[in-house]
């Protein structure tokens, strides 16, 4: 029988279904994308979708609240249990949104905030030039050293002594090494500023243990609920007691109307999934493969911005190859194997053509490859970049990828029905 998509629409129902496809038959390298288990995309499809719940639980605007106050309130604990906050903030629809609520609690417009540049690996939201943020506050962007690809907490602390920003953000979205929370928080209360931490990239890696938590270092935490962390495409705020009416205020009324309680749903779903044995496993497992894949790239000769990963990212520098991340972007997309190309510290190439390309581990472990697999991952990488114009390789390694993808097909659990719960606990 068909579905009711089918049936009203087939035009949307088979791009759907060529979307499925190419998911399914493609190596999955952007670290911001993933997958979802089949009981996330389940509550992000329930009925859910049809209730206004403007408001707080307890504090909503419209009737009918029964049920949504009930999973609104289930989503925040989870949160707070596996992030150990005092307060989180569900409702954000994307972590740029969060990112700019967590900004709005704290200080004015403008007021100084003071981010990782965007070219040197830092997100828009941290204050880049096109982004709003830089038109609401002054922004100060803090670099990398070309030289290593790390951060220098000697050039951050001159700058925020010089600046004197309100904000300090720590957190980025193309840094492949851990960050230290603490000498950010440590820097931030020498000026007298607050701490922002936008762990979006790495929150799953955080919550497994794998990583050193902000939470405890910084004012507000900004997350999204997807990346590494494996749920739907929203947002989530954690902070301190004392910021939390702040920051519930930014959010709503502040930036916000009714939250979006499908994917809020499907967030406390996801929150359950990621307080199992089974998550940390996984969270393990996408660092070991990014250094699986690092080690084999570098191999192959291909230069690495810091040398290496301690994540679930990897950013290659491509000018010893002779070629922009575009292009080989462009190739890759070909051969089934999908990137993105971006730019690199000191990258001399405009952001629209860089010199790197940037690549992460967390969709390929969600569908069961390990370290054999990420070795072989960076040697059809190495191949394409090797045989950039030549069409046929470029094809034959598509032939090699879609069989490689033939035997990890994508999961649809990632935990054994039953056998945990929502009280479940490491």
């Amino acid at each position: 029988m068909k579905t009711a998509l089918e049936q009203y629409d087939p035009q949307i129902f088979e791009l759907i279904r060529q979307e499925e496809a190419r998911q399914s038959g493609s190596i999955r390298l952007i670290p911001s994308e993933n997958y979802v288990s089949k009981a996330v995309m389940q509550a992000s499809a329930s009925c859910m979708t049809n209730k206004y719940a403007e408001g707080y639980p307890g504090r909503r605007y419209y009737e009918g609240q029964q049920v949504t106050d009930l999973i609104e309130k289930m989503a925040q604990q989870r949160v707070k249990k596996l992030f150990k906050a005092d307060h989180a903030n569900v409702q954000p629809y994307s972590g740029s949104v969060a990112n700019l609520g967590a900004y709005t609690a704290l200080i004015n417009p403008g007021d100084t905030i003071m981010g990782m540049s965007l070219i040197h690996g830092g997100h828009l939201t941290h204050g880049w030039k096109v982004s709003v943020t830089s038109k609401f506050f002054k922004s100060v962007p803090y670099p990398v050293s070309t030289e290593t690809g790390r951060l220098d907490f000697n050039v951050i602390e001159e700058l925020a002594k010089e600046h004197r920003p309100k904000v300090i953000i720590s957190g980025a979205t193309a840094y492949p090494r851990e960050i230290d929370f603490e000498a950010f928080g440590t820097i931030a209360r020498d000026v007298g500023a607050y701490h922002v931490s936008d762990i979006a990239h790495i929150a799953g890696l955080v919550v497994a243990g794998i990583h050193k938590s902000p939470v405890p270092y910084a004012d507000i935490v900004s997350t999204t609920s997807h990346k590494t962390l494996r749920g739907p495409r929203g947002g989530m705020l954690l902070c301190k007691k004392e910021h939390a009416d702040a920051v519930d205020r930014a959010v709503f009324p502040g930036l916000q109307g009714g939250p979006h309680m499908h994917t809020l749903t499907a967030i406390a779903v996801a929150m359950a999934e990621a307080d199992t044995p089974e998550f940390v496993a996984y969270a393990k497992q996408v660092v070991k493969n990014a250094k699986a894949l690092a080690e084999r790239l570098l191999e192959h000769g291909f230069n690495l911005v810091s040398g290496g990963t301690d994540n679930h990212l990897i950013l290659l520098d491509l000018r010893n190859k002779n070629v922009r991340g575009k292009k080989v972007a462009k190739a890759l997309d070909r051969a089934r194997i999908v990137t993105n190309y971006n730019t690199i510290p000191g990258d001399p190439s405009p952001p629209a053509d860089p010199s790197g390309l940037r690549l992460g581990t967390p969709a390929i472990t969600t569908r069961g490859m390990k370290e054999p697999e990420a070795r072989q991952i960076a040697d059809f990488i190495n191949t394409v970049v090797e045989n950039i114009d030549n069409e046929a390789v470029i094809q034959n390694i598509g032939k090699e990828v879609l069989l490689l993808c033939s035997q990890f097909p994508v999961p649809e659990h990632f935990i054994i029905p039953n056998k945990h719960n929502a009280a479940s606990s490491r």
